[in-house]
């Protein structure tokens, strides 16, 4: 399995916090769901970090079946309106946003070994 894990790193424009999750929950959930390929989507909003840790005010993870099912995703019609849609939510925050790639199943990696 594949997780593509967008980081939110900045903060919510004051006065905007509800709109924005708002926002993220009617526009961009149903677009991220409509990937070509999308296993799972997860949504997480950071309600505490350790001190010093960079401001990151959500993450985004959505689950592929395979490396050339995430590249599919990528390359579709539905990424590139999900995209727009991300610009135009992201008028409400200040910061940047990056993507992660992760590959397997620590979870399921440990239960293997452990039954060895």
């Amino acid at each position: 399995m594949i997780t593509r894990t967008a980081v939110f790193e900045g903060m919510i424009k004051p006065g905007r916090e509800e709109a924005f999750k708002h926002a993220v929950v009617t526009r961009l959930g149903p677009a991220w769901k409509a990937f070509p390929h999308a296993l799972d989507v997860r949504l997480f909003y950071i309600e505490d970090a350790d001190e010093g840790a960079p401001p990151i005010v959500m993450m985004q993870q959505i689950d592929y079946p395979s490396r050339e099912a995430l590249a599919e995703a990528l390359a579709s019609p539905a990424r590139d309106a999900a995209r727009a849609a991300t610009l135009e939510v992201l008028e409400m925050f200040e910061g940047r946003f990056y993507h992660y790639v992760s590959e397997g199943n620590a979870v399921e990696a440990v239960e293997a070994a452990q039954t060895r």
